[in-house]
Parts: C-alpha cells; sequence; structure tokens
C-alpha cells in the first residue's frame, strides 16, 4: 500500500471512530476502477452528524498536509470527501441502504480496519 494513502486511510478512520461513526469499511477498489485506490465508509446517525464526521476528516487530513481534491454534497445526507486516491463515503443510514455502495463494491478487497485501529492508538 502507499504509504501517503495508507495515511489518509489511518487518519480518516481513526477521525470517524473517535466522532462514533457507525459501520466503518474500507474496500480496496484499484483494480476495478480508476476512480480510486480505496473507498471509505461510514454511517452517521443524522444529517448534523454527517457533516460533523466529514468537518472532522477535513480538518484532520488538512492538518497532515492532505487536502480534498473535490468535495460533494455538503448539505445532504450523503458526504463524499475525494482525496485522489482515496474517497471517503459518509452516510445517513437510509442513505447508505438505500445506495448501497457496499454491495455494489464488494468486489473489492476488505481492509481490516482494526490493525488501523490498533496501531495508531498504540503509538499515543
Amino acid at each position: 500500500m502507499n504509504v501517503e494513502l495508507n495515511k489518509i486511510i489511518e487518519i480518516t478512520v481513526n477521525a470517524l471512530n473517535d466522532k462514533k461513526a457507525k459501520e466503518i469499511t474500507a474496500i480496496e477498489v484499484g483494480e476495478l476502477t480508476v476512480i480510486a485506490e480505496y473507498f471509505i465508509l461510514a454511517t452517521a446517525t443524522s444529517s448534523t452528524h454527517v457533516k460533523a464526521l466529514a468537518d472532522i476528516v477535513e480538518e484532520k487530513l488538512s492538518e497532515a498536509g492532505f487536502e480534498p481534491d473535490h468535495i460533494e454534497g455538503k448539505s445532504t445526507g450523503w458526504i463524499l470527501l475525494d482525496y485522489a486516491g482515496v474517497v471517503i463515503h459518509v452516510f445517513t443510514k437510509d442513505t447508505r441502504e438505500f445506495y448501497n455502495l457496499d454491495r455494489l463494491w464488494s468486489d473489492g478487497k476488505q481492509i481490516n480496519l482494526d490493525n488501523i485501529l490498533t496501531s495508531v492508538r498504540e503509538e499515543i
């Protein structure tokens, strides 16, 4: 895994986890699409929570020197943050179920996030 992409994934997953995101998953999709190497998906408990999660991810990545190429959906139940190789999707539960990206990209390789969460927590 590319060191830069790995750092984006680590920061994102930990920021989402710290702000109580639900169902955080990461999928390696690089062999399936040219859109990105990885998708990170997370569920929020409300549209306000969606915005809070997206904001904290953007803030933490910016502090580490990463800026988004593009952001979509700032006032919806689904915010997409595009960091070139990593695309982060933050949804409400209903929106995530409706679009079902987990199924759509099920051919991608699931990333074990326990290792990412553990390694960062041990460093602190």
